[in-house]
Formats: structure tokens, C-alpha cells, sequence
């Protein structure tokens, strides 16, 4: 049954086909299942519980959360060994929301560590594997829990979002990922990474299964001066399938494959697809026209990204000293145990990016990198804007292709598809609302297709996803490997 959509498994709970305590022992068995095969969790809940079912759509039904959100009483570790044993004592906003409506929480999942990778394979414990090819990865940060909504464990799961962490894990593995507009829903009780980057989001099978779920956690919270009152935004509604006279612009920098003089036979597939895709939508009334953005803009994007990012890590997470939660070291002099507990609790990626940060913040390297990597991102945002003011949003390929393998070199950017591979953290950039669906297959493995809108515009991305996914075969798949 957890392999059914949200409205599905509502029925049948009220239908009384199924139970609710049914559902948990499901989704608990086949979390252990997946665990042992994929490894996509920190925690499994075994005394989760049955909830009544209400006219909530949710109540009763199973669902996980990144073990970067604050879960009060339970394990949150961020994936890190700095925070191993970390217990909250209070629940993130979002969590809250979905369990006071009758949602039930069943695991944590595994992360790159503090968000802080693209891969999946940086958890402590252990890299996630892809339910397509346990050779290839899920990507990152939120590869748990694309894992285990590809693998069926449950309907939905919750993802944060920083550069592309929930729309590149769901294109890998098949699946839809939505991040809203920045601050429609809280980030109180998200583990910070880079503040002014940092989304919070939804990991499903189906745009309506994302809709529904963001319903219920969206709107303004007193604990998040970032949120915003979205009362006026319904988008479970706003899905009516008529997308008649809405226009469409792709990148043409990005997505002509003349600008790839090495492209393998993967990425000419890749983008064969996605033109034949935008075909589909134009059957709909859809406008889709190529634009061209300066190259010094795109080519920017990443290393934009890295400055930021970096310098925000940096500074929120100046607080894992180990003194005042965490693992604490057996030296009596405090600045010893600072320096073990953070030469020891960190990945090398991480201390890599502190040192990054660190670097362009110090005053005399701050106008040279952290200030111009602002003016850069202000001049992509700006851009953006620009071309939201003639076109309801922008359509791009996820990636050069689909799931890369476990051992290829995950440190090395190919600077030939590096805008292809980066182009998401745009979405970071301005907080414009974003969303993944599949878009087929290259060799049995998925790949995706990204809708990008303005600010504030969730319902119609989403009303374009939606019906975009209507006219192609793989909203519900469950991931199967070969």
C-alpha cells in the first residue's frame, strides 16, 4: 500500500481497507528492507504508532524526515559524527505541522553531512546507494530520503534544499522534488547551513502528493522571521491541468549541444529527450522559446555558490565546538577540545569548506570574494527576474544524465557540462520556487526535467509540472533495479 499515492491510501484507510497500524508495519518493515540494501537511514522508528484518520489527507499515513530537521526526543545527527548522540528537545515547524495532522514519522534519513555534498555518499554512516544500480549514487544532500520514497517505503519525505539537494536526489531516482518559494515554509528546527540558500522541501512520486504535503506545512511562523503569510496560495487547487497560453524559455548555453564538442552519447540522449519532451508540452497551448544568457553569467554560477555557501557554513556552524552539545573530548584545556572535536567529528569535505569559508571572509579577502560572489549572484538573480517578467518560468534538463557511478571521482567538476550539472543553485540564488519530475530513461535509469518560476508563484510551477507529468508515463513508478 505505501507504494500508492497520498489520496489512494486516504481512501482505502477510510474505506477501511486498510489500517492504520497496518500502514506503520509496512512502512517499518520495508524501511529495514531498505536499509540493508540501500543504506538510507540513521534511524528507524520500531515503536511508531497507528494514528486515527481524519478528513486530513495524511492522518494515518507514514511518512520520513532528513536527519537534518530537529525531531524532539529522537536521534538528529545531521548525518555527522559531531552529532552522533544528538537529542533535540523541541521539533522543527514542518515536522510538527505534518504530525499534528495525523502524519506519522517512521524514520530519519541519511544526508551528506550537514547538507553539505552533492553525492549522498558523505553520511556517517555510510554512502546511500541508488534502488535503480546500487552501483551509482542517489546524489545529494537529501539521497535518504529519494531512496526510500523511490523504494516505496512511504509516499513522501522531507528534503532541504540548498543548491539542488532535493531536485537532483528525485531526478536521480525517479521521483518528484519541490522546493517552495524561500520562507513559505518554516526553516525553524532545520539544521543551518547556508541561510540565505537554505529551503525547506518535499520529496514524493507525484506533483499532487507534493501539493498536498506542502498545503499543510506551509505558512508564516513567529519562530522564522524568513516566512511569509501564504494563506492565499492553494496548491493542491491549482492543479487544473489547463496551462493553455503560459510561456516557457529554456537556456540555449545550456541545452544546445553544439556547446559540447565531447559530449558522450549520454548527454546527446539526455537532451534528444528533453527537446522531445518540450514538444509534449507544446500540445498544451505552451509557448517554449530558446534565450541566451551571457556565458561569464552561467559559467559563474558555481563557484558563486561555493563562495557563499561556504562563508554562511562557516558561520553557523561556529557552534559544534563540542562544549556545548555533542560528543565532548577528554582534554581539559577548551581551546583542545574544541580543535579534537572538530578535527575529528568532521568529514574531509566539510573541513575543506570551513577552510573555504574562512578564507573569503577574512578582511582582507572579503570585497575580492565573498562581496563580488553577492554582486554575482544580485546580477544571475536580477537576470532572472528580467525574464520572469516575459516568460511564466524556465524548463531545463537535470544534469548531464542520470545516476553517476559510486567510483567515479565526485571531486572533480568536468568544466565542459559544468553550468548542465550546477545550473539549480539559481533557484537558491533568487528563492524562486523549483521542481523536478521525471522525464524517462537513459539506459533503464531515470533522469529529470526542472521547472523554475518567479517568487510567489508556486501554484502555477506546479500546475505546469503537474500537467506536464499527465502526459508522460511515470507519475507513482517505484524504483527496480535490473
Amino acid at each position: 500500500m505505501m507504494d500508492k499515492s497520498i489520496k489512494e491510501i486516504h481512501e482505502a484507510l477510510v474505506s477501511g481497507k486498510v489500517t492504520s497500524g497496518k500502514l506503520v508495519e509496512e512502512a517499518l518493515r520495508k524501511s529495514h528492507e531498505v536499509e540493508d540494501k540501500y543504506n538510507a537511514f540513521v534511524t528507524i522508528l520500531d515503536d511508531a504508532e497507528a494514528k486515527d484518520v481524519s478528513e486530513s489527507l495524511v492522518s494515518g499515513i507514514p511518512f520520513g524526515v532528513k536527519d537534518n530537521y530537529s525531531t524532539k526526543d529522537v536521534l538528529s545527527t545531521g548525518s555527522s559524527n559531531t552529532l552522533k548522540n544528538y537529542v533535540p528537545f523541541y521539533t522543527a515547524t514542518v515536522v510538527q505541522r505534518l504530525m499534528d495532522a495525523g502524519a506519522i514519522m517512521v524514520n530519519k534519513t541519511a544526508l551528506d553531512e550537514f547538507g553539505m555534498g552533492g553525492t549522498g555518499t558523505t553520511p556517517h554512516t555510510g554512502a546511500v546507494l541508488n534502488p535503480w544500480d546500487q552501483t551509482r549514487m542517489c546524489a545529494g544532500s537529501s539521497a535518504g530520503s529519494a531512496c526510500a520514497v523511490a523504494s516505496g517505503v512511504y509516499p513522501f519525505a522531507l528534503g532541504s534544499d540548498t543548491g539542488d539537494s532535493i531536485r537532483k536526489p528525485a531526478a536521480y531516482c525517479g521521483i518528484v522534488g519541490y522546493k517552495p518559494t524561500y520562507g513559505m515554509l518554516s526553516r525553524y528546527g532545520l539544521f543551518p547551513f547556508a541561510s540565505s540558500l537554505d529551503h525547506c522541501g518535499i520529496l514524493t512520486r507525484s506533483v499532487e502528493d507534493a501539493a498536498i504535503v506542502t498545503d499543510i506545512m506551509k505558512g508564516i511562523d513567529e519562530h522564522d522571521m524568513t516566512s511569509w503569510d501564504s494563506s492565499h496560495i492553494h496548491l493542491q487547487e491549482a492543479l487544473t491541468g489547463n496551462i493553455e497560453g503560459k510561456k516557457l524559455f529554456y537556456i540555449k548555453e545550456i541545452c544546445d549541444i553544439h556547446n559540447y564538442p565531447n559530449a558522450s552519447d549520454t548527454l546527446k540522449e539526455h537532451l534528444n529527450n528533453f527537446f522531445k519532451t518540450l514538444e509534449l508540452l507544446k500540445t498544451k497551448g505552451v509557448t517554449v522559446e530558446e534565450v541566451s544568457i551571457d556565458s561569464k553569467l552561467l559559467n559563474a554560477i558555481a563557484s558563486v555558490y561555493v563562495v557563499i555557501s561556504c562563508a554562511e557554513a562557516t558561520s553557523n556552524m561556529s557552534n559544534l565546538t563540542g562544549i556545548i552539545f555533542g560528543p565532548r573530548s577528554n582534554k581539559t584545556d577548551v581551546f583542545e577540545m574544541m580543535k579534537e572535536h572538530r578535527t575529528l567529528g568532521f568529514s574531509p569535505l566539510i573541513k575543506r569548506r570551513f577552510i573555504i569559508g574562512s578564507y573569503v571572509l577574512q578582511k582582507e579577502n572579503q570585497e575580492r570574494y565573498f562581496k563580488n560572489a553577492q554582486r554575482v549572484r544580485r546580477l544571475i538573480v536580477d537576470k532572472m527576474k528580467e525574464l520572469f517578467r516575459e516568460y511564466d518560468a524556465l524548463i531545463l534538463p537535470v544534469s548531464s544524465g542520470p545516476a553517476k557511478k559510486l567510483d567515479e571521482d565526485k571531486d572533480v567538476i568536468d568544466a565542459g557540462t559544468n553550468v548542465l550539472e550546477e545550473h539549480l543553485q539559481i533557484g537558491n540564488f533568487g528563492g524562486f520556487p523549483s521542481i523536478t519530475i521525471p522525464n524517462g530513461f537513459i539506459e533503464t535509469l531515470p533522469v529529470g526535467i526542472n521547472i523554475t518560476g518567479n517568487c510567489y508563484d508556486d501554484e502555477n510551477v506546479l500546475n505546469m509540472a503537474y500537467t506536464l507529468e499527465s502526459l508522460m508515463p511515470y507519475r507513482g513508478q517505484i524504483a527496480k533495479e535490473d
